[in-house]
């Protein structure tokens, strides 16, 4: 292996390969940036809002983990408690269809996965939607397809290799920590996430 080709071949992220709920949708070339196909304008304002009372907790849970650590640690599982909670009621009131789950390489930086041939070419915009199991999390991203593989076992699918183009800190780490639990599982002898 020649120096160079060791650079060009030099990976940011971790990759895993992991079945996960995808959700995606074209985007169109100059469109609005603010356009959200995921969008439940009628949440918006309560996610907002749960934000803010997150943030304010976790702000003040320091303060009374000084003053009384057991009462700090005791409302820290509580909250992770209602977190779980909110996730799962959130899931089953927007359900994925057993289609919308696949086998996919993931990484902070992109993900990759099959589609119908001809659907993607590289350089086109999507906006993408992740269901991260066992936790599911639903991070959210702006992505560019870099390239399109054909895949010799099927002539009709390509796979397809994006990067995250616009996806929030918050939503990165999501990713980051799922990435490394499944590193985790697996080198505990635990199966792939289903």
């Amino acid at each position: 292996m020649t120096p160079d080709s060791h650079t060009t071949d030099r990976r940011d992220f971790f990759r895993i390969a992991d079945r996960i709920g995808l959700e995606y949708y074209p985007l169109p070339v100059g469109g609005p940036a603010n356009s959200d196909p995921f969008s439940e304008d009628h949440l918006d304002g309560l996610r907002s809002e749960l934000k803010r009372m997150d943030q304010d907790f976790r702000n003040q849970l320091p303060v009374l983990a000084e003053r009384d650590r057991l009462a700090a640690g005791l409302l820290k599982s509580l909250n992770g408690k209602v977190d779980t909670l909110a996730r799962i009621m959130a899931f089953e009131q927007n359900p994925l269809q057993p289609q919308q789950w696949r086998d996919v390489t993931l990484s902070e930086g992109g993900v990759s996965f099959l589609v119908p041939r001809g659907e993607f070419s590289a350089g086109d915009a999507l906006a993408l939607r992740l269901t991260l199991p066992p936790e599911l999390y639903r991070p959210r991203a702006r992505a560019e397809v870099v390239e399109v593989c054909p895949v010799a076992k099927n002539g009709e699918l390509e796979e397809i290799h994006t990067t995250f183009r616009d996806i929030s800190e918050a939503d990165r780490q999501q990713i980051a920590k799922h990435v490394m639990r499944w590193q985790i599982r697996q080198r505990q002898g635990g199966h792939t996430s289903q």
